[in-house]
């Protein structure tokens, strides 16, 4: 049995990393996709792989990512990796960008994306505590939070405005069903 490469989107400040560690304390059937980014591995919030951009680019020469992309003036990749954890069937939690869902889409199979959604005083609470951006950054993501997902691509939207325990159960429930 296949893996479910299970996407998680939304907007700057929702607490896709929260929720996706949640997630994953919760059910041992989930594990997290371990990012590569260019920023100092000990900027903080996700556990990560950090390097320079030349690193990036010599790994992504190397063939070393299923699947790579820009955002916010960082870049991102998923490793190959992650391939033998889905052929092992463990169904894997990635954060991705919105702009990076159909490359994704093509990359796996199966595919599937949760959308997390929250109000925007509470984004932008949640991105002021984290003490990564400025007041204009604040106010670009902000600006951002909104964006429609791109065309084809289906999600199920979960609103993690509140209780992070009351996500995590949605999830589950959608993952996971109950069986009568």
């Amino acid at each position: 049995m296949t893996g479910r490469f299970i996407a998680i989107v939304g907007p700057s400040g929702v607490g896709k990393d929260s929720v996706m560690a949640a997630l994953a304390a919760r059910d041992p059937r989930l594990a997290l996709v371990r990012r590569v980014i260019t920023r100092p591995g000990d900027a903080g919030g996700e556990d990560f792989d950090g390097v320079n951009e030349a690193q990036f680019h010599t790994r992504a020469a190397k063939g070393e990512f299923a699947l790579s992309w820009p955002a916010h003036g960082l870049h991102y990749a998923i490793p190959v990796r992650v391939a033998d954890d889905l052929a092992a069937g463990k169904d894997m939690l990635a954060n991705l960008s919105r702009a990076a869902l159909p490359a994704a889409k093509a990359q796996f199979d199966p595919f599937m994306v949760i959308q997390l959604t929250a109000d925007h005083k509470v984004l932008a609470e949640r991105l002021a505590a984290r003490g990564r951006e400025t007041a204009a950054d604040i106010a670009r993501r902000l600006r951002r939070a909104d964006y429609a997902l791109p065309e084809g691509i289906d999600a199920v939207t979960i609103d993690n405005s509140a209780d992070l325990d009351v996500t995590v159960d949605r999830i589950l429930c959608l993952l996971y069903p109950v069986r009568a």
